[in-house]
Order: structure tokens, then C-alpha cells, then sequence
């Protein structure tokens, strides 16, 4: 095997390239990517949140960005499916490792992870935000909010989390409803996919029930995410259990009745025309898990965040390449 390193994650000279080496072995890192504290100069990073002290039932979500990187290994070796290409000769991505939390101390944890987020943030990269329970979005989509203004929502996920709450409690159901009420996301420009429960309020965001995911196409999904979002810059939230447990088993609240990991990935492939600006995988809890499905399931989630990224920057290359040749001859 010449010209090929074990332990890519520490080893690696670029934050570009695959490594090749054996999916079974060497240090663990999402997709193999270089552990780095160095945010400046990439495309984009890959952070875990590992806390999971805010959920209403099973707990265990603290180690999903350890189960999500360990099922990521598989994919690194070769071009990535469906896209066509190797993400790395593109995109220049690193692994920033975990979020560090106080334990003994909860009501630390949304001003660290916004903190923390908003100084990744500031390097101008795209951040791609591993969980975690769904609660680490709030701080997340408050530190994108900042950068960006109010954002659409772009939500798959089984519970809408939009009940009501003091503005300070750490609930993971109740994030959407108080970044409404905060006006960091427009509810007239957000969506969810694949809702199997009931709040008591939607708050105005447009809502794609389970039974309207099973009747509609894909690309019916994706054209309504599109329509919906209008251009706006989107924040993309992925609570792993939108999918019906018997792809997503691992996670704390799971939901009979959802669409598979096929359908909700290939909705994802399409969401080429909308401006996502940041993105995250929350609620895998690998305790509940069989064979790693749902962190395998998870970690195809977040590949399909980086492929789209990868594609956008390809086109613009593209563009200005195009641009260049014909400048070139005008001048001629």
C-alpha cells in the first residue's frame, strides 16, 4: 500500500485530500479529517456538541458525535455516492474535535456552545455541528443569527419543539418556538419535515406532516423546501428520529410512522438552490442503536451537508473560470 498513512486524523499535512487508509482501523476523526484547533483558511469544520442533559425521555445523545464520526470512517476512501466526486479535492475541511462543557454545571452550557460557535463562525467557514440533543441548536442558530440575521429553518425532524417555555429553561423541546419569539429564524420563511406529533402552537412555520412525507415524492419535499426558504439564508437542523425508527433506532424519542433514510437522503441531495449557511445532526444516542445504524444514518446526513457544500463551491470555481476565459478574450 504505498503512499499511505494510518492515523490521517493526526498525520494529515492538508486539511484537503482522502486517506486511505483501512476503514477498521486508525484514529477517529468525521470522515478521517485532520483534528485541527486552526479554524482559519478552510471551507469548513466539523465541531461535536456532546450534550444531552435537556431531554424529555431517553438520555444517551452526549455520544453522538463519537458514534458519528466512528460510522463516518466507511465513507472517506472513495468518491462519495451520489455526488459524483472526492468532497476533499474540493473542500478543505477540518475536524475541530468537541465542545468543552462543565457537567456540574448546565446552565453554562448556551453561552459556551454559542461563545464557542460564534468564535468557529468568525473564521468564515462553514460549520457543520455535530449533537448532541436537539437543545444545542438554539445556542448554534443564535450564534448563525449574528453573522447573518434572522435565517429560515430548515427542520427534519419528528417533533415540532415549539412548546412554550420561560426563555431559559434547557428543554429540548422548545428551541423553534423561542427562536421565533427571539426573531432569530422567520417562521414565514422556515419548514419542517416529517412532524408525527402535536404542539400547541406552529407559530406560523409551513409543516410537512409523516403522512404528507409518505405521499410526496423527493423531489416534491425538496421543491417545497426550496419554495418555502425563497432565497433566504438557511439553517439546516437534522434531529435524527424524523426518520421512522426501524432506520433510526438510536435516538431518545423515536416515532413510529417516518420516512426512510433513502427518501429524507435523497431530499437532501436536491437542496442544491438553497443557501445553507450552517448546518447540524442531533439526537443519536448509539446505546439504543443495532449494528450502528442510526450513526451510520447520521453520518451520511452530515456527508450530504459537506457534497452540497462541495458542489456550490465547484460551480463557482466553474463561474469564474468561464469569466476569466471570456475576459481573456475580450482583451485579445
Amino acid at each position: 500500500m504505498p503512499n499511505v498513512n494510518i492515523d490521517n486524523a493526526f498525520v494529515a499535512t492538508s486539511p484537503r485530500g482522502n486517506s486511505f487508509e483501512p476503514t477498521y482501523a486508525g484514529a477517529l476523526s468525521f470522515m478521517r479529517r485532520k483534528y485541527s484547533k486552526r479554524a482559519s483558511g478552510v471551507d469548513a469544520i466539523v465541531w461535536g456538541v456532546p450534550f444531552d442533559a435537556a431531554v424529555t425521555n431517553r438520555p444517551g445523545a452526549r455520544f453522538g458525535p463519537q458514534a458519528i464520526r466512528r460510522a463516518s470512517a466507511i465513507m472517506d476512501n472513495d468518491p462519495q455516492y451520489p455526488f459524483h466526486r472526492e468532497l476533499f479535492d474540493t473542500l478543505s475541511v477540518v475536524d475541530y474535535g468537541d465542545c468543552l462543557l462543565d457537567s456540574g454545571h448546565h446552565h453554562k452550557t448556551p453561552a459556551t456552545v454559542e461563545r464557542e460557535a460564534a468564535k468557529l463562525l468568525k473564521s468564515g467557514a462553514f460549520l457543520l455541528t455535530l449533537g448532541g440533543d436537539h437543545f444545542i441548536t438554539w445556542p448554534v442558530l443564535k450564534a448563525h443569527a449574528a453573522v447573518h440575521g434572522p435565517l429560515a429553518l430548515v427542520q427534519f425532524d419528528a417533533h415540532q419543539d415549539t412548546w412554550a417555555d420561560d426563555g431559559k429553561a434547557i428543554n429540548h423541546g422548545t428551541f423553534v418556538a423561542r427562536a421565533v419569539r427571539e426573531g432569530v429564524i422567520d417562521p414565514d420563511r422556515s419548514i419542517q419535515i416529517g412532524i408525527r406529533t402535536h404542539a400547541p402552537e406552529d407559530l406560523g412555520i409551513k409543516i410537512l406532516y409523516g403522512y404528507d412525507v409518505e405521499e410526496m415524492r423527493a423531489s416534491d419535499i425538496a421543491y417545497a423546501i426550496t419554495e418555502r426558504t425563497g432565497g433566504r439564508k438557511t439553517y439546516v437542523t437534522f434531529d435524527i428520529d424524523c426518520l421512522d425508527p426501524a432506520f433510526a433506532p438510536g435516538t431518545g424519542t423515536p416515532v413510529a410512522g417516518g420516512p426512510s433514510s433513502a427518501k429524507i437522503l435523497s431530499v437532501l441531495r436536491q437542496l442544491n438552490k438553497i443557501d445553507i449557511v450552517g448546518a447540524d445532526v442531533v439526537e443519536v444516542a448509539p446505546a439504543y442503536d443495532h449494528a450502528d445504524i442510526t450513526a451510520i444514518a447520521g453520518s451520511a446526513v452530515a456527508m450530504s451537508y459537506l457534497g452540497l457544500l462541495a458542489e456550490k463551491k465547484a460551480r463557482a470555481l466553474e463561474l469564474n473560470s468561464n469569466r476569466s476565459e471570456n475576459d481573456a478574450e475580450t482583451v485579445a
